[in-house]
């Protein structure tokens, strides 16, 4: 919250993966920084063994549905986590003690945890080096989790009183992407808007997209994906219309926390 305010923004989004742990502590820091906050979640989803990551806005965290679903899911990664280290261990030298000593407390482990391992030990130069170098889709050291089907999973959204909208749909270099019918799927299942304006689309993608959007009823949203310092990402390098987040908080079942 303070980086958002030293950003200059006036309101940001908490959307860490399969959890919504840090909005209590997020939310306590709005007075003191004069920032708003959107609560929400990113949610690891799925599309015919593509990842989908899917964002919900303003849900109740109270919703059996999306939470049980979202448990699971986390679950799975830490599974995979577990088992994605112990095939690196085979040619490089790294412990799950390793990875888990850089997950804060109530965090999802991730892929980005065992890159900035990598990064420690001197096997990457950052962490997005690690991702395109040793731990993309087609190594060998990647292990796929469960997650919920991504139109089953927008309408748990809903359920939930949230707001979902897909993240970046055309991050082609982070892995596969899904067909534009799945987006269609997600749409007809209550699928809200689309992340266009982000680092990893360039501007083909971004008009592809909003065309797309426009053709689907949905808004557009902008985000820097920010996950601290790992990655190159800036905060507020991408911004979202004040109109579309006046839409966000008037289909959510929370309002936002304003200073």
């Amino acid at each position: 919250m303070a980086a958002a305010a030293a950003a200059g923004l006036d309101v940001v989004a908490l959307t860490d993966h399969d959890t919504w742990d840090g909005w209590g502590e997020a939310a306590a820091a709005v007075e003191r920084t004069g920032v708003a906050l959107v609560r929400g979640a990113e949610i690891s989803t799925s599309a015919g063994g593509i990842s989908v990551h899917l964002l919900s806005y303003l849900h109740d965290p109270a919703a059996r549905g999306l939470g049980t679903a979202v448990a699971r899911a986390r679950d799975s990664r830490l599974g995979r986590a577990r088992r994605m280290v112990e095939r690196l261990a085979l040619d490089f030298e790294l412990t799950w003690a390793e990875v888990e000593a850089l997950l804060e407390p109530g965090g999802t482990v991730g892929r980005p945890h065992i890159a900035d391992a990598l990064v420690a030990r001197g096997y990457a130069t950052d962490r997005s080096a690690a991702f395109t170098e040793i731990l993309h889709a087609e190594s060998p050291y990647y292990v796929r989790y469960d997650a919920p089907d991504a139109a089953a999973a927008v309408e748990l959204v809903r359920r939930a009183g949230g707001v979902p909208v897909m993240a970046h749909p055309r991050a082609g270099a982070r892995g596969r992407v899904v067909e534009d019918v799945v987006i269609e799927e997600m749409a007809a299942a209550g699928l809200a808007g689309l992340e266009v304006d982000h680092r990893d689309h360039d501007d083909g993608a971004k008009a592809q997209l909003r065309d797309l959007a426009s053709s689907l009823g949905l808004f557009v949203t902008g985000s820097s994906d920010y996950h601290g310092t790992g990655k190159p990402n800036r905060l507020g390098e991408h911004l979202t219309d004040p109109a579309v987040l006046e839409q966000i908080e008037g289909e959510g079942y929370l309002p936002v926390v304003r200073p």
